[in-house]
């Protein structure tokens, strides 16, 4: 039987309209507005590096050229209309998907008890119940806060005194809820005083069935397509075999359906997708130059993104200086609906200068100096964004791709 199915540019068209970026990047960018943005998206993920603008500002005014980080500090800290969790990694989450994640307190409760064990020094668990009590005494604390008689150990960043890894072992598994950051550090207060009540784990049976369900359908509303494997992985919740077995169910009862998915390099894909998928018609991505953060939405799964796309990127932040491709931390540059780019650059806030080091296009790509124009055009929209005054180009900046 033959599959329905879609090309690959109509493939990337639909995947860049689940994640907002195949409009034109204009809106609102605040409040209300902001909210139905990373409900669209599912969540933001957030990130402490701040070459020029940090991840999630980043994420949100790709999108939205009118976002700024007051908009998403207000909304998380003020509104309390999202809060901080993980999927993949830490990320805000609107408040409506709150009792989707009381299974992943408890499998997270169960996976930290074994791995930390010996990974985050004994003697954290000790250490819930006064940890507890002092913020039920004091109120919300940072990391700093607690811990204070606590010897921190010598293994860098990571190797956490007991009461920080008690802190984060309730965070993780729902008794505290991060209320928000005072520059990148978090601050937490019991769950019992942030969210509503009724949304509270204890009050709120957790159907792991119900809750499974929940995951895949949302994942695969932004996704558009996915595998069994990528449909675990975008809230990185369920397993992939859990994920596997709502397919199956999905097909028998007819609420989803296979098709094939023409990759970049031509080759077929078989996924699953919402009936009719195949039908939906898609908006043409503008033409305008973007710069994506590297933590990006549309590029968090690295394969899935040079699958569609045929671009291969991987952050270089952990990769030895001698030993990077690119740069520390290098920015994807999208044009319509292809990936034309990346390029290292960086904001000097001393001087009032975005510093662009190098621009290596891909292979594919011819540097017109129309696109030249183009791409300076954003990189003075960035700059804006990122409150400097000036972009300074370095001496060759334009690289021969790779």
């Amino acid at each position: 039987m033959t599959l329905p199915r879609l090309d690959n540019k109509a493939a990337r068209a639909l995947f860049m309209d689940r994640h907002a970026l195949a409009e034109q990047p204009s809106g609102g960018a605040k409040g209300a507005d902001l909210l139905q943005l990373i409900h669209r998206l599912g969540f933001v993920q957030l990130d402490s590096i701040n070459t020029v603008a940090r991840a999630h500002d980043m994420i949100l005014y790709s999108r939205r050229p009118s976002y700024r980080a007051n908009n998403l500090k207000r909304l998380y800290e003020r509104d309390k209309a999202l809060f901080e969790h993980w999927t993949h990694d830490a990320a805000v989450i609107p408040m409506e998907f709150y009792p989707h994640w009381h299974l992943r307190f408890q499998r997270d409760e169960a996976l930290l008890k074994s791995r930390w064990k010996n990974w985050r020094r004994d003697g954290f668990e000790q250490q819930f119940a006064t940890v507890l009590q002092h913020i039920r005494d004091h109120g919300p604390v940072s990391s700093s806060d607690v811990g204070q008689d606590e010897k921190k150990g010598s293994g860098g960043w990571w190797d956490w005194h007991p009461s920080k890894t008690a802190l984060e072992f309730l965070w993780r598994s729902g008794a505290l809820t991060v209320i928000g950051r005072n520059g990148f550090q978090k601050r937490y207060d019991l769950t019992e005083r942030v969210i509503d009540t009724h949304l509270c784990p204890g009050n709120l049976a957790c159907d792991a069935e119900a809750t499974v369900d929940w995951l895949c359908n949302a994942a695969l509303d932004r996704l558009g397509f996915a595998t069994p494997g990528e449909l675990a992985a975008f809230w990185d919740t369920v397993s992939v075999a859990e994920a596997k077995q709502w397919c199956e169910k999905a097909l028998t009862k007819g609420l989803v359906q296979e098709v094939e998915i023409t990759c970049a390099d031509g080759r077929l894909r078989k996924l699953v997708a919402q009936p009719g998928l195949t039908e939906v018609e898609t908006p043409s991505p503008p033409g305008r130059i973007r710069v994506l953060s590297p933590f990006d939405p549309m590029l968090r799964d690295r394969n899935r993104a040079e699958r569609l796309f045929g671009f291969h990127y991987r952050i270089e932040v952990f990769v030895p200086a001698a030993k990077r491709t690119y740069g520390y931390y290098v920015f994807p540059l999208l044009e319509g609906d292809r990936m034309i780019g990346r390029i290292d650059m960086k904001a000097h806030r001393d001087r009032g200068i975005l510093q662009v080091s190098a621009l290596w296009p891909e292979r594919s790509v011819r540097w017109s100096d129309a696109r030249t124009r183009r791409s300076q055009s954003e990189l003075d929209r960035v700059r804006r964004f990122a409150g400097l005054e000036d972009v300074e180009f370095a001496k060759d900046w334009l690289k021969d791709p790779k």
